[in-house]
């Protein structure tokens, strides 16, 4: 069915005061509440995220265009909903038309940190200055708004064995992403992680990022789950194990997705089981996965410009969602049971994540380490040559300790958590001073140049000396000052395995679907 604009942008002020802001969502054990009231808050949510049709653009930012949000969140609120998630957001625009429509239907967002060209790549992680600028740039850009109930860290970074070292990178996000939201004294927000249901590891994954410390674990967990297709059941679907699994874990659980459609139109039947006694007594409700019809037939409506057309999927969720009301407990006669951190899972075949996590980003420290070299990448290198030079120095022979990481042995370089260009620095100069600093040592076929070492500020001295000095061998523990480095660099410096640390290896980038990937 089809409506146009104009009743679409009239039907967001039905039943709501204009220009309010909505009370808070705050966390308690493993619940969520309304922060004034202490209602618990159930999450009956749906991903609003379109595709990117610009070939020059990876992503659409869909809280940055006030006449798509007037046009989209009349249908949201048909469907009840009260929360969407956002998978990437561009910090450098304004959100403020957008945010405050959704503010005035009740609905709060979870937003992703990431975006495709600069997030953790679980075949060759890394959690450096570029990501973390990027992380904390969307903090800053929406931790201003009531209705943002929380930020993910990571989407199913690892979904298998071979690649659950990259976990320890994205625990460390999600560490540095707290401590980032309480230094700037920002609301409390609350920070998780979206997993895959792969049966290999998904008790580890919950477990690892559940563990250790709570400074550095999630405050909420959220589950990518798909198994519940057609006439399924709360057995059948494996929902009755799931719940299982989690009814002792220690912060709010919810499903990041759902909504499986190897049976079409989808049914939706699993929303009573999602929203009834028993599962809520675990989950604080999930999304349906996703508004927006695309190639993969996820869509609960399909978009053409300002005309939106239901589809079948819309009116069934419709029809099940808003006959479910879940009730759950007040926040002050809640008192949290399961407050017990989980056990580390064990490094070994099955996984391969260390509790002992990368260091913190400090853009600081690595314009110290710049400053201090005798010989830098020139800004002119192409960083396509990147993958060749590392592979050239590292490979043959020069310690790049200093600038490797390895997330199953726990070790990191003190500048592991640099730049890309700053570690190609940083590599030069380790060649040039092995040999001996010869006048050729430092051209690398004109991508290397001299410089004179700058005298170091206290700052620097002290910050140099906790790293161990330039060969990186120390451990810094001297907080940024910064959110990171001012520009974000596309580019992604792969690693393979040489001994018990990784290596920069060469690459080739390539853009497939608008997705940067890496292949070695």
């Amino acid at each position: 069915m089809k409506y146009p604009l104009a009743v679409a942008v009239a039907a967001t002020v039905v039943n709501l005061a204009a220009g309010t802001n909505l009370d808070p969502i705050v966390v308690k054990g493993s619940k969520f509440f309304y922060k004034t009231n202490g209602t618990e808050f159930f999450i009956k949510g749906v991903a609003y995220q379109a595709e990117s049709t610009d070939s020059t653009a990876f992503f659409v930012d869909p809280l940055a265009d006030k006449t798509t949000c007037q046009r989209d969140i009349p249908y949201l609120q048909e469907l009840g909903t009260n929360t969407i998630r956002v998978y990437a957001v561009d910090p450098k625009k304004n959100h403020d038309d957008c945010m405050q429509l959704l503010q005035d239907a009740g609905i709060y967002v979870v937003s992703d940190l990431s975006e495709p060209q600069t997030s953790i790549n679980r075949d060759s992680p890394i959690w450096d200055d570029d990501i973390y600028a990027r992380y904390t740039a969307v903090v800053d850009a929406l931790a201003p708004y009531s209705n943002v109930l929380g930020f993910f860290a990571g989407n199913e970074v690892s979904n298998q064995k071979n690649n659950t070292a990259a976990s320890a990178y994205v625990k460390a996000a999600v560490r540095d992403t707290k401590a980032y939201i309480k230094q700037k004294k920002y609301r409390s927000i609350p920070v998780g992680y979206a997993t895959n249901d792969d049966a290999d590891i998904r008790l580890d994954l919950a477990k690892y990022f559940n563990c250790n410390s709570q400074d550095e674990g999630v405050d909420f967990w959220g589950y990518n789950i798909y198994s519940w297709c057609g006439d399924s059941s709360y057995t059948k679907s494996g929902y009755d194990v799931r719940t299982a699994e989690f009814a002792n874990y220690s912060v709010p659980a919810f499903f990041a997705e759902y909504g499986c459609n190897q049976v079409e139109p989808r049914k939706f039947t699993d929303v009573k089981a999602l929203y009834g006694d028993t599962m809520t007594k675990v989950w604080s409700g999930g999304i349906v996965y996703m508004y927006f019809e695309e190639a993969n037939n996820y869509g609960l409506v399909k978009v053409s410009g300002n005309t939106v057309t239901k589809l079948a999927d819309f009116d069934n969720l419709k029809k099940q969602i808003l006959a479910v009301n879940p009730t759950g407990v007040q926040m002050n006669s809640y008192t949290p049971t399961n407050t017990k951190l989980q056990d580390c899972p064990a490094v070994g075949n099955d996984w391969r994540a260390s509790s002992k996590l990368p260091p913190t980003p400090n853009q600081q420290l690595c314009s110290c380490m710049i400053s201090s070299l005798g010989c830098v990448a020139k800004s002119s290198v192409d960083k396509s040559k990147y993958g060749d030079l590392f592979s050239f120095i590292c490979g043959k022979g020069t310690d790049c300790t200093g600038i490797n990481g390895n997330g199953t042995t726990g070790s990191y370089g003190a500048y592991s958590m640099c730049s890309p260009t700053e570690r190609l620095s940083w590599a030069m100069n380790a060649y040039y001073e092995a040999q001996n600093k010869a006048s050729t040592a430092c051209d690398f076929n004109g991508n290397g140049q001299t410089q004179t070492p700058t005298s170091s500020s206290a700052a620097c001295t002290t910050l140099l000396k906790e790293a161990g000095g330039v060969k990186g061998t120390g451990t810094v523990t001297s907080s940024p000052t910064s959110s990171g480095s001012s520009a974000t660099s596309a580019v992604s410096i792969p690693n393979i395995q040489l001994g018990t640390f990784k290596i920069a290896a060469a690459m080739v980038v390539a853009f497939i679907g608008g997705f940067a990937m890496v292949i070695i």
